[in-house]
């Protein structure tokens, strides 16, 4: 299952949290290496964006927990289908 993060940390000061935004790029890591995050990108100012492909819902619960365990955020949660599947579907009417 695809979905679109979108997060927002809370207002502090950047420089108070480096050292959890560092934690936060370890611990997104292997979730790159392994495909379960597909790509991911910072924010200009301060926040991120990524591409999830989990197995369910509450996969992806569990990731989000974890992030907001690192950096404490609001999520913006998108469901995608994959471009193929879409296309798909369009061409089955």
């Amino acid at each position: 299952m695809l979905f679109l993060v979108i997060s927002e940390p809370r207002p502090e000061p950047p420089s108070s949290v480096t050292a959890q935004r560092k934690k936060f790029w370890d611990w997104v890591a292997p979730l790159q290496a392994s495909g379960e995050v597909r790509s991911i990108h910072a924010k200009v100012g301060r926040g991120a964006v990524a591409l999830f492909d989990v197995p369910s819902n509450e996969g992806l619960h569990r990731r989000l927990n974890e992030w907001a365990d690192i950096i404490p955020a609001q999520f913006q949660v998108h469901a995608l289908i994959d471009p193929d599947a879409a296309k798909a579907y369009l061409n089955k009417s």
